[in-house]
């Protein structure tokens, strides 16, 4: 099974590799940028959005006069960033994303730059197009072992900076054994702001919750910040102080969501998960709260750890009333407000933990979908009682495990 994967060092380069590093960093920001001006101005004028290959095309007329530092980094900046320009105008055309937005310098996930061509690795070394050799933190020899035998292939490098440390992530096409399906009840996962997750059996798991606990440091270098002269060292270094505590936060919830997600693939048969629109909760007042969460890259690693590990993961639609339908009769109750942690069924008197019912009931909907079953209420089984009020609706169920995406049609009808 080939997959796609990204091997993440932390560089330890010297001053000469950290000012090529910046050059080409910079260097990707300002073609971003300059393409997304172009764009734009497209756009305005009715005309159509360029291509990457287009603006790539202009862009090499224009340099020439305007941008002579240009022969100092590789040509795979601006070719890179114009791809990235490209892609996410699609995904702003699908509605997939926002519209793109001007780079800035002080943004973390701006600071990158792709490489694509000769990049080799050894034990303590990467070697880059235009930068050369740069040497790594930590041995690359389980990358090694893979491209030595044949099981891997480098497509790509991207180096970030996040405060005062550089990173490569190198990614990979790598072959790896075809996983054993395994086959058990599935498990419904439940996201919340209490508890990070809670499972239809019963586990709970809570956040770190690292944004959290860092706002009161964080408001304090964002203070020692405003005091500081811009262009002076020591606001340079009030940057540095506050860009750490940032990266520190990143760090902490980057390895929860690591750990987490590897445990449910590896120990869960059939995962099942709400689509949720995390997009549409940033515009909140949780949105502070959401983003600490960090619930979709919590999915999208869940997607492909799937993929690795056997497991199948199913994700209900976002239209699925997961916590209005009752998990015992199948009943579509009233919308909870958010201060309410108990559901009350008013048609057969169950009651539970708000967040246990959810994770149930989205326990019972991959159930249906696996089996096929439609007509039968998520909690008939256990009450006993199909009576009660019912909700159709029309779902896109993706199953990871097998590598389909389909779309079925879910009635949960329970007077059916």
């Amino acid at each position: 099974m080939l997959v796609t994967q990204a091997f993440r060092f932390e560089l330890d380069p010297n001053r000469a590799a950290r000012v090529a590093l910046a050059k080409h960093v910079g260097a990707a920001r300002f073609a971003y940028n300059w393409g997304l001006a172009r764009s734009l101005g497209a756009l305005e004028k009715g005309e159509r959005i360029p291509s990457a290959m287009e603006l790539h095309k202009e862009w090499n007329r224009w340099k020439r006069e305007n941008a002579p530092w240009w022969v100092e980094v590789s040509k795979c900046a601006p070719q890179e960033a114009f791809r990235d320009l490209e892609q996410a105008f699609r995904n702003w055309r699908r509605k997939l994303a926002r519209k793109p937005r001007f780079k800035r310098k002080k943004a973390p996930p701006d600071n990158t730059a792709r490489f694509r061509g000769s990049i080799r690795v050894t034990p303590r070394h990467v070697q880059l197009p235009r930068i050369g050799k740069i040497r790594v933190k930590e041995r690359t020899d389980k990358l090694l072992a893979l491209l030595s035998e044949g099981k891997a292939r480098i497509l790509s490098a991207t180096v970030a900076r996040e405060a005062d440390r550089w990173y490569v992530s190198l990614t990979c096409e790598v072959e790896r054994p075809d996983p054993l399906l395994r086959h058990g009840e599935p498990v419904g996962v439940d996201l919340g702001l209490a508890s990070f997750l809670v499972l239809s059996d019963g586990t709970r798991v809570d956040a770190p919750k690292p944004l959290r606990r860092a706002l009161r440091l964080l408001r304090r270098r964002s203070r020692q910040l405003s005091r500081k002269r811009k262009g002076s060292r020591n606001h340079a270094k009030a940057v540095l102080r506050l860009a750490r505590v940032h990266r520190r936060v990143r760090n902490i919830r980057r390895d929860f969501l690591h750990k987490l997600t590897t445990w449910l693939a590896k120990t869960k048969s059939v995962v099942v998960v709400e689509n949720l629109s995390v997009r549409r909760l940033m515009g909140g007042r949780l949105s502070r709260s959401v983003a600490d969460a960090g619930w979709g890259t919590f999915q999208q690693m869940l997607e492909y750890k799937a993929l690795w590990y056997g497991s199948q993961l199913v994700v209900a639609p976002l239209a699925f009333p997961s916590t209005r339908l009752c998990s015992c009769c199948g009943a579509l109750g009233p919308k909870l407000g958010l201060s309410e942690r108990r559901f009350r069924c008013q048609a057969c008197g169950f009651e539970a933990d708000r967040d246990l019912n959810a994770a149930q009931n989205l326990r019972a909907y991959g159930l249906a979908h696996l089996t096929g079953s439609t007509g039968s209420s998520p909690g008939s089984d256990a009450c006993g009682d199909p009576s009660g009020g019912g909700t159709a609706l029309l779902s896109r169920s993706t199953s990871y495990g097998s590598k389909k995406q389909e779309v079925a049609s879910r009635l949960w009808d329970p007077a059916g």
